[in-house]
């Protein structure tokens, strides 16, 4: 099936070059994004991303070029003209064109992109044997929970884990585990999950929140608190949220193997196939 896009207002190509030189998502990152899985043809919480998208606009003073049911009503007939039932709806809102200068555009005219692509499944294999992560230094700003384009560290660390043979780096600071380059972390110990809490210095995971709604729709003890490198290391299980990994397994960190029964992470894992229904 095609991939298909848009851009500010007309369906393109995906090949199609169409950002202006002085875009100010290509030039400073001065912009926001979010990814929807589709399962089957349907959007999986697509509300609760929309309600992000509103939170990380208003978080750098920016206005959606759009109100939320008219992006969702977009990106909708974006997925009908693809044709995909098992994808992923990319959406990115930038301050919009403008010469090249640090303070916002006056007047504002933010931009709106839309992607839909085939979605990325993580091989039956990896999910049933877990994956290895490694950790790096947290160097990326204060303002985590908002979902900007400004990856440069997790591009950094992301490469870094592929370079090491992992499939996730998890950034830490000062001995604390916050998160992983492009997901939410986990540990289990003596049957109670843990994971950081929702501040500014992760990002709220719209997948970490359902693990949390699985785990307490079936008594399953959890808190959200930090969590020191040591206490990963020592877990007897740990694994990984996000859009597209859903609930993934931890098999290594840094080398030092964590053990093979997962008993509570395959729990929540089956939870939340339950809930994509």
């Amino acid at each position: 099936m095609p991939e298909i896009a848009y851009y500010q207002d007309r369906f393109v190509e995906i090949d199609e070059p169409v950002i202006p030189i002085q875009e100010r998502g290509h030039q400073f990152g001065d912009g926001i994004y979010e990814v929807i899985r589709v399962y089957e043809g349907r959007p999986f919480t697509m509300a609760e991303h929309m309600e992000r998208l509103e939170k990380s606009a208003a978080a750098i003073r920016m206005e959606l070029p759009y109100s939320p049911e008219e992006i969702e009503r977009l990106s909708l007939e974006a997925l009908n003209r693809s044709g995909i039932t098992e994808a992923e709806i990319y959406l990115q809102v930038t301050r919009g064109i403008y010469k090249r200068q640090h303070q916002f555009p006056v007047p504002g005219a933010s931009a709106l992109s839309i992607v839909v692509k085939n979605a990325r499944v993580v091989p039956e294999e990896k999910r049933e044997s877990g994956v290895p992560v490694i950790t790096t230094d947290d160097v990326r700003w204060k303002l985590c929970h908002i979902k900007s384009l400004n990856l440069l560290p997790n591009v950094m660390a992301k490469q870094e884990a592929l370079e090491a043979g992992a499939h996730e780096a998890l950034f830490v600071d000062d001995g604390i585990v916050k998160e992983g380059s492009s997901s939410n972390v986990f540990l289990v110990k003596d049957g109670t999950v843990k994971t950081y809490p929702a501040t500014n210095s992760i990002l709220h995971g719209i997948t970490r929140r359902i693990a949390i709604d699985c785990a307490r729709e079936n008594d399953i003890p959890l808190k959200e608190e930090a969590f020191s490198l040591d206490e990963l290391l020592e877990a007897d299980e740990a694994f990984i949220t996000s859009t597209t990994m859903e609930i993934l397994s931890i098999s290594s960190i840094d080398g030092r193997n964590l053990p093979d029964e997962r008993p509570v992470t395959e729990k929540l894992f089956q939870a939340f196939q339950h809930k994509k229904k």
